[in-house]
């Protein structure tokens, strides 16, 4: 059973949603944002060290404080306006033709401390805290976390029904080519249903976002703790959240690159492989693994296919499964000496919204040595690992696209 409700959302009028709307806080730094943020983008209450002459330290007091005072201005500005009622939202996107209709509510924080909300990725304390910090300040979570559900049909009839029934309030392309589609249920009924069938869900999982979900919940126990008459349906005990059905995601590969071949010429690189796997010349063109435990690799101008041999993997084993852990096993570990992909700072990470030639390019300029092309994970991979109560290797999962923050915000009064 997890706990969902809707709830009074703050959001741009019609005509400022384009402008408004951002890519999230953590997919471009600082140059990049003041290089993209217009005069109303929320960009200036996500990332206000943008609005300091030169760009100020994002964790510093004054950087929070300018945080506050925005999102203060674009509510009396007009470009920012509290809905009178509570409601759900529907939030659909387009990428390649694909679209993909997810649900805007309010979830419970407790579902996150009682593991009813499933993490698959570790959390680092200092990110945690920054986005706390965010979330007290501004006593409202700005940006949405981005879970997945089990499907489950009357969900997407009620979603469908909607959709087709009435015009988006919200409907635009953005300038990297995906559709944003956003539609308001206001019906008492169809919430109410909503609400209950969530009740038989047994659990969300959480797909990106992991530090806003922990910041999130960790503000709503604080404030439960801080509230001698703490009921438990108080607004603070809910915090925003996009839920998509399991069978609409899809996963994208999320790739490596490496500076160097840990004393290894290209040809000694390739003899050792062939112990764990079966490798075969692709020639120039970017090679793409095709299947799981098939792996394309760039080095000294040329792609391979390496496919791992039996027994180099376990597809018994929710982890062991996964084609990063064969590939953080046997090559990176093995042969390359990385021991530790959250430290070690000889390895880097490219995810596949990229493109192949992304992995070749840093290889060609000479910055990196060699590159893995990785077959993505699936989403029943992600579910089983947070069933398991296991935790994926660092950066495994790519999903895209990328929620647009802005859209909608969930008050904490």
């Amino acid at each position: 059973m997890v706990r969902i409700k809707p709830f009074r959302g703050i959001r741009p009028p019609a005509e400022h949603a384009a402008e408004v709307a951002s890519r999230p806080y953590d997919v471009l730094n600082s140059r990049e944002a003041r290089d993209e943020a217009t005069e109303k983008s929320l960009l200036h209450i996500i990332k206000p060290e943008i609005d300091f002459e030169p760009i100020a330290d994002e964790h510093s007091q004054q950087v929070y404080d300018k945080a506050v005072e925005n999102f203060k201005k674009w509510r009396d500005e007009g470009w920012l306006v509290q809905d009178d009622t509570d409601k759900y939202y529907v939030y659909a996107q387009t990428m390649n033709g694909r679209t993909q209709y997810g649900l805007v509510a309010a979830c419970h924080f407790g579902d996150y401390m009682q593991n009813k909300i499933k993490k698959h990725e570790l959390t680092r304390p200092d990110k945690e805290e920054d986005r706390m910090i965010h979330v007290r300040n501004q006593n409202a979570n700005i940006e949405p976390v981005f879970f997945s559900y089990p499907a489950v049909p009357e969900v997407d009839e009620i979603i469908r029904r909607v959709v087709s029934e009435q015009q988006p309030v919200y409907d635009f392309t953005a300038a990297d080519g995906f559709g944003h589609h956003f539609w308001v249920i206001d019906d008492e009924a169809v919430q109410q249903r909503i609400t209950e069938l969530f009740r038989d869900i047994p659990a969300l999982y959480v797909a990106d976002g992991h530090h806003r979900t922990a910041a999130a919940a960790r503000v709503g126990q604080e404030k439960m703790e801080a509230n001698p008459n703490h009921m438990g349906e108080e607004e603070y005990n809910y915090f925003l959240a996009v839920i998509f059905p399991d069978d609409q995601l899809q996963i994208i590969d999320y790739n490596r690159v490496v500076k160097d071949l840990n004393g290894l010429t290209p040809t000694e690189l390739l003899e050792k492989l062939t112990v764990d796997f079966e490798v075969e010349e692709k020639g120039t063109e970017p090679y793409r693994p095709d299947r799981l435990h098939n792996f394309g690799m760039y080095l000294a101008g040329r792609w391979y296919s390496l496919t791992a041999k039996p027994g180099t993997y376990d597809d018994q084993d929710p982890i062991g499964v996964l084609d990063v852990t064969v590939l953080s096993n046997r090559v990176l570990d093995a042969l390359l000496g990385i021991k530790d992909l959250r430290t070690d700072k000889r390895i880097d990470f490219v995810g596949g919204i990229r493109g192949l030639g992304e992995l070749q390019r840093r290889v060609d300029s000479g910055e990196m040595k060699v590159a893995f092309a990785l077959y993505p994970v699936s989403m029943k991979q992600l579910i089983d690992i947070a069933d398991s109560g296991n935790i994926m290797p660092p950066k495994t999962t790519w999903f895209e696209p990328k929620l647009r923050s802005g859209l909608v915000i969930h008050s904490l009064d």
